[in-house]
Parts: structure tokens; C-alpha cells; sequence
């Protein structure tokens, strides 16, 4: 049964690859059922993969295989709270490290062109600081990053 509100993905052919890096990658979230197509399309053939149903960290998701003509881009991303360095640095490098790309201030894209924005929540709790001026300094900070640095948010943020 599919859920009211369903994020959908299109993908070029790796929709269930996709699936199973992000069940492996984050917690709460698992691979569901797979469709295969009941006939060719202009992406596939009959008996392709055409979408999957999956979760990410509890959201329900579906990937469709529908070919390259529609492209990722970052006015989508997923925004993942990390709650220190260490679950910063592991979200961080596995998808970096599995063929995606840094972007700025702790944006980057997975293998297939997702944004992912990995955000320890002290960032937020610094820039949204009462003392403005410590808000900024951490703000400034990020702006100088790929990666957050949890400890250089702090330290900009005592001053």
C-alpha cells in the first residue's frame, strides 16, 4: 500500500542499487518491493526493474528506472541531522567515498546525483544562536567548509 506522501526518484537504470546503498548507509531504512515492467518502455525492456519502493531513515521513497533524459539536482536533497563528528564523517565518506562528490557547506551528491545535505545539528544550534555574533561566526565558518567540522562550528561560535 503505498503511503499518502511518497518521495519519487527517477534514475537511469539504478534504482535498486540506489535502494540498497541507502538501506546499508542510513538507519531506518530498507528495500521494499520491486517492479519489474510487464512490457518494453523507452528506458528498458520487459522484465526490467522499473521502480522500487524503499525508505529512507523512516521516509518512503520510490525509484524509477525512466532513463536519462531527467537529471538530479540540488533544488532536492535529503537534509541528514548528525548528532556529532564521528556520524557526520561516516554518512559523509560512504557517500563520497562510493563515487559521489563534495559540494559546500556540507552539501555533496551521491554516485547518482543526489544532494544529501549531512547538517550536525550543533550547525543549526549555532546558527540559530540568540548572540548574533556568534551566530555569524559559525556561519562564516560553514561557509569555508565542504565537510562540517563540528569542533571549528564550535570554536567560531565561542569566539
Amino acid at each position: 500500500m503505498l503511503s499518502k506522501n511518497t518521495i519519487f526518484l527517477w534514475f537511469d537504470g539504478a534504482a535498486l542499487d540506489a535502494a540498497k546503498f541507502y538501506s546499508e548507509t542510513f538507519p531506518d531504512s530498507t528495500v521494499g518491493t520491486a517492479y519489474r515492467t510487464p512490457g518494453d518502455y523507452p528506458a528498458g525492456k520487459e522484465g526490467d526493474i522499473l521502480m522500487v519502493e524503499f525508505t529512507v531513515m523512516g521516509i518512503p521513497c520510490i525509484g524509477m528506472n525512466g532513463g536519462p533524459s531527467i537529471k538530479h539536482s540540488e533544488a532536492f536533497s535529503f537534509q541528514v541531522a548528525t548528532d556529532d563528528q564521528a556520524e557526520t564523517d561516516r554518512l559523509w565518506n560512504a557517500i563520497v567515498g562510493n563515487g559521489g562528490e563534495e559540494s559546500a557547506c556540507g552539501w555533496c551528491k551521491d554516485k547518482w546525483g543526489l544532494s544529501w545535505q549531512i547538517t550536525p545539528r550543533v550547525l543549526m544550534a549555532a546558527i540559530a544562536d540568540p548572540d548574533r555574533a556568534a551566530a555569524k561566526r559559525a556561519f562564516n565558518a560553514m561557509m569555508t567548509m565542504k565537510k562540517i567540522d563540528v569542533a571549528a562550528i564550535e570554536a567560531a561560535r565561542r569566539g
